[in-house]
């Protein structure tokens, strides 16, 4: 049984300009005290050619968590447009959110995103090369989360289920890989337990998560 729950994800400051950070007000669940932190990492897809381009915006440990449900803002600067090929600016991307504990990921919020270059330009010719990003207008669609979940160890389990469950994860990975081939996929297809939003959660007590818990690592 998972010990942590995101029961709901708002984007905060959408749409808006290219170069303004990223905001996420998340809200979760701790049904029990864990003995580590949460490790929360915000990955934008620069490319859906090559993973070669992702880059990761922010990673922050947040801990310790109360049981509760707990709420912050995870916010993370803006990509480097450097790090993404000038023909992959615009258009649809994907960006993702992901929360690690002891450095297993549990679970993945995937949004799709489009960046539109908001001056008029000639279709034939494309927008004005390089970027102007201060007319590049970011819109993730928010209301469309790609909600994923894994099961891990969370510290329950004998060494022997731990490698079981070790040898179950590698298999699907491999069959998930032959299944996809080697092209990078922004379709945010996955092995885990696939749903289109997130599940109802409720919680007796609610413990706010003040910006004391949120470390960078």
């Amino acid at each position: 049984m998972a010990l942590v729950n995101v029961a709901n994800m708002v984007v905060l400051d959408n749409p808006a300009p290219f170069e303004n950070p990223l905001q996420f007000e998340i809200t979760f669940e701790c049904l029990q005290a864990l003995e580590d932190d949460l490790e929360w990492k915000v990955v934008y897809v620069g490319s859906a050619e090559s993973s070669t381009h992702d880059q990761t915006l922010d990673e922050i440990l947040v801990g310790p968590v109360p049981v509760g449900v707990n709420k912050f803002i995870l916010q993370a600067d803006a990509p480097d447009p450097k790090s993404i090929p000038q023909n992959d600016i615009l258009g649809v991307t994907v960006i993702l959110v992901t929360c690690s504990y002891r450095e297993r990921e549990f679970v993945r919020v995937g949004y799709y995103v489009n960046n539109e270059y908001k001056e008029e330009y000639d279709e034939e010719k494309g927008p004005p090369m390089p970027l102007d990003l201060s007319k590049v207008e970011r819109t993730i669609l928010a209301d469309k989360p790609r909600v994923t979940r894994f099961q891990i160890n969370w510290g329950d389990l004998s060494e022997e289920e731990e490698n079981r469950q070790d040898s179950n994860e590698a298999q699907n990975n491999n069959h998930h890989q032959s299944q996809q081939g080697h092209e990078h996929d922004i379709s945010m297809t996955s092995n885990g337990d696939d749903g289109q939003g997130f599940g109802t959660s409720a919680a007796p007590q609610d413990a706010t998560v003040d910006a004391a818990m949120i470390s960078a690592e």
